[in-house]
């Protein structure tokens, strides 16, 4: 499936109107389903499917490394217009979604919503433990961050309408870039696609979102063991007090050559 779609709109400008094309970001449902049993529905951008569903598993507790993943495929018992909206995880183990106790089954997780379905407020928080990792980056490398993810941000380049979450070693090479309409569904695909090239644990990397620090991207990092998360925009309350007890350094309006720290700060190089 494509990720851009061309458009005719209205376009003003001076107050005048003309016809044209516009490239709009595709949103569309994506069930992801183990074991042939739906697990759920999320609003996603196409592309990088597989990454997402693998990163969806991990970052909620259903598994817990790439060897848990027998075989991971788009369904082909369902009508051609679905074929590419429904994916099939196959655990090795032969794992069956009843036996995840206290998992709820079969919600729906809209682009901005990486906790919706959720059934009750202990379901929200999960107990991982604090991150221990002796990183020091130099505020050097935080000042080149954004200009990179942005360069690689292709769809958005052509769209402007969707977010994106970069995955940096600690000299601030990019290293795996995802878009997507959601914040969370990117961070998804980045810790998908790490697990699926046995790069976890993580804790000597950095990762960018662009927008807000939300809570449940910190709790996606913390089981990836990402010690830094650098935000565009501010952090919410509960993003910080989950850093603070994770031991994450959390860094918002991460622009040009200023940012501010809520959490951790030690991992930051002191100046000279």
């Amino acid at each position: 499936m494509k990720s851009i779609l061309t458009k005719q709109v209205i376009r003003w400008r001076d107050a005048h109107p003309a016809p044209t094309e516009d490239s709009l970001v595709v949103e569309e449902p994506l069930e992801i389903r183990v074991g042939d049993q739906s697990l759920a529905v999320v609003m996603r951008t196409p592309g990088h499917d597989f990454d997402l569903a693998v990163g969806f598993l991990y970052t909620e507790g259903l598994i817990t490394s790439s060897d848990d993943i027998g075989a991971i495929a788009y369904c082909e018992d369902v009508e051609e217009t679905a074929l590419q909206n429904i994916i099939n995880v196959h655990l090795t183990n032969g794992q069956v979604l009843e036996e995840q106790e206290g998992w709820q089954r079969n919600f729906h997780a809209n682009a901005s919503c990486g906790l919706c379905g959720k059934m009750t407020i202990e379901s929200v928080k999960q107990d991982i433990p604090p991150i221990k990792s002796d990183i020091q980056i130099d505020p050097d490398i935080f000042y080149q961050l954004n200009d990179r993810l942005r360069s690689a941000q292709s769809v958005f380049e052509a769209t402007g309408g969707l977010h994106a979450a970069g995955l940096f070693d600690e000299q601030g090479e990019l290293q795996i870039v995802r878009e997507d309409v959601g914040r969370h569904n990117a961070v998804d695909k980045v810790i998908g696609q790490a697990l699926l090239i046995e790069q976890l644990p993580l804790d000597r990397h950095i990762l960018m979102v662009s927008g807000r620090a939300s809570f449940e991207i910190i709790q996606k990092a913390l089981f990836a063991r990402i010690p830094v998360i650098v935000a565009v925009s501010a952090a919410s309350t509960l993003a910080v007090e989950m850093a603070q007890e994770g031991k994450v350094t959390l860094i918002g309006f991460m622009r040009g050559k200023g940012m501010t720290v809520y959490s951790h700060p030690d991992r930051i190089a002191e100046l000279p």
